[in-house]
C-alpha cells in the first residue's frame, strides 16, 4: 500500500513552489522508507524547477541532499534497520548491468541514471519525487550510511556539493604537495577549498571579486587569485598541477589552462553549456594538458566522502531555513545572496496542509 506524503512542488516554470500531498510508493523487497530530517537547496533545483534545461514535468518535488531516518525496510534489505541515520543524493537507481554500475559509477550508468526527483522510476514509470518533503523510498543501494559524529545538518549538501568536488580530486589523483586552483567560491567552490586542503594540497582560489579574499582563506585557502586582475593572473602561468573549474556559466577557461604546469589538468564540473569562447588548442597541445569533466560520484564514493568529511572536521557552510521560505530563498540564491548553501528543517514542515 502506498503512504501519503507533503511538499514543496512546483507546478509549473513560472509559478512559486507549493504545499502538495501526494503517495510514496509501497516498499519493495529493497527498499528503504526515510522520514526527511533536513535537505539541502541546490542551484540544480531551481534550475529542474524552472525547466531551464527543458526536461522538466510537473508537478516536481526538488531536493536531492537529503538527510533523514529509517522507519521501515523492505524484506530483502540487509544494510540498513529502522532507526539508522542515513543520506540519499542525486541518484535513485541506475540499471545496475553496465561497467558502470559494476564499478560503482552509477552516475555513468550506460543507460543514464534514475535521478532523485523528475525521473520515471525504471520499475513502474511514475515520476520521483525530491527532497523537500517529509520523506522517501529509495533502494538501499542508493542509500548511504551517515558517520557518527557528523553533524547531520551541514552534512546534506556533501550529497552533491561535497562528492561533485571530492570525485574529480580523487580520481585525477591529487596528493599532498600539489598545487591545486579552485575556480569559483560558491556551494560547489568553498568545498572543493576545504576538500583539496585536508588532502594535503596546496590551494589557491580563483575568484572574480576582491571582497572574497579575506573569506577564501578562513575556508582553508592558502593562496587566492583575483581573476580581474592581469598581473595577478600573469604570475600564475605554469604554476599548477589541477583546475578545479566550479563555474556553472559560460567563462573563459584558456586563462586557467595557461597557469597548469606541462601535464597539469583542468576538471569542469560546474558547466554544462558550450565552452565560450572556444579553447584553443594550443594550450593543450604544446603543454600535454588534459581538459576533462566530472559528474558528482558513484555510490561507494559518495558513502568514502562522507568518512573523509567526519573524518577532517569537513562541514558545509550552510544556512537553516524553514520549509515555507522555500521561494524566498530560490530568489537569494538567483542573486548569488548564501553562503553557501541552504538547508531545510523538515520539522517546519509538520503540521502544515495543502491548499
Amino acid at each position: 500500500m502506498s503512504t501519503p506524503a507533503r511538499g514543496y512542488a512546483a507546478h509549473s516554470a513560472e509559478t512559486p513552489l507549493a504545499l502538495w500531498n501526494f503517495e510514496r510508493r509501497t516498499l519493495r523487497a529493497d527498499d528503504v522508507s526515510i522520514e526527511i530530517l533536513y535537505c539541502g537547496v541546490c542551484h540544480s533545483d531551481l534550475h529542474f524547477a524552472r525547466d531551464d534545461w527543458g526536461m522538466a514535468t510537473y508537478p516536481v518535488v526538488p531536493g536531492h541532499e537529503i538527510v533523514g531516518r529509517v522507519t521501515a525496510v523492505g524484506s530483502e534489505v540487509a544494510t540498513f534497520k529502522t532507526g539508522d541515520v542515513v543520506g540519499v543524493g542525486c541518484m535513485v537507481d541506475s540499471c545496475r548491468q553496465c561497467s558502470s554500475c559494476n564499478s560503482g559509477l552509477e552516475q555513468y550508468c550506460a543507460e543514464g541514471f534514475t535521478m532523485t526527483y523528475g525521473s520515471p522510476d525504471r520499475h513502474d514509470n511514475t515520476l520521483t519525487q525530491g527532497g523537500y518533503s517529509d520523506s522517501v523510498v529509495v533502494s538501499e543501494r542508493f542509500v548511504v550510511r551517515m558517520p557518527e559524529g557528523i553533524d547531520l545538518k551541514s552534512a546534506a549538501p556533501i550529497l552533491c556539493a561535497g562528492i561533485t568536488t571530492y570525485s574529480p580530486l580523487k580520481h585525477y589523483g591529487v596528493k599532498p604537495g600539489d598545487k591545486v586552483g579552485i575556480i569559483g567560491m560558491g556551494g560547489l567552490g568553498h568545498m572543493g577549498v576545504k576538500l583539496a586542503s585536508a588532502m594535503g594540497a596546496e590551494v589557491t582560489l580563483f575568484t572574480r571579486s576582491e571582497s572574497k579574499v579575506a573569506e577564501a582563506k578562513r575556508q582553508g585557502a592558502d593562496h587566492v587569485v583575483v581573476s580581474t586582475d592581469e598581473s595577478q593572473m600573469a604570475a600564475t602561468t605554469e604554476t599548477f598541477d589541477f583546475m578545479l573549474d566550479t563555474v556553472p556559466v559560460q567563462h573563459d577557461i584558456n586563462p586557467y589552462l595557461n597557469a597548469l604546469k606541462p601535464d597539469g589538468t583542468h576538471i569542469l564540473v560546474g558547466l554544462l553549456e558550450p565552452l565560450d569562447p572556444a579553447v584553443s588548442g594550443a594550450n593543450l597541445v604544446f603543454r600535454r594538458r588534459v581538459l576533462a569533466g566530472s559528474l558528482i560520484g558513484g555510490m561507494p564514493e559518495t558513502q568514502e566522502v562522507l568518512a573523509f568529511c567526519a573524518e577532517h572536521g569537513i562541514t558545509c557552510d550552510v544556512e537553516m531555513i524553514n520549509i515555507d521560505q522555500i521561494n524566498e530563498a530560490w530568489d537569494r540564491m538567483q542573486k548569488g545572496d548564501v553562503r553557501y548553501r541552504f538547508v531545510i528543517d523538515m520539522a517546519s514542515l509538520k503540521g502544515k496542509s495543502a491548499a
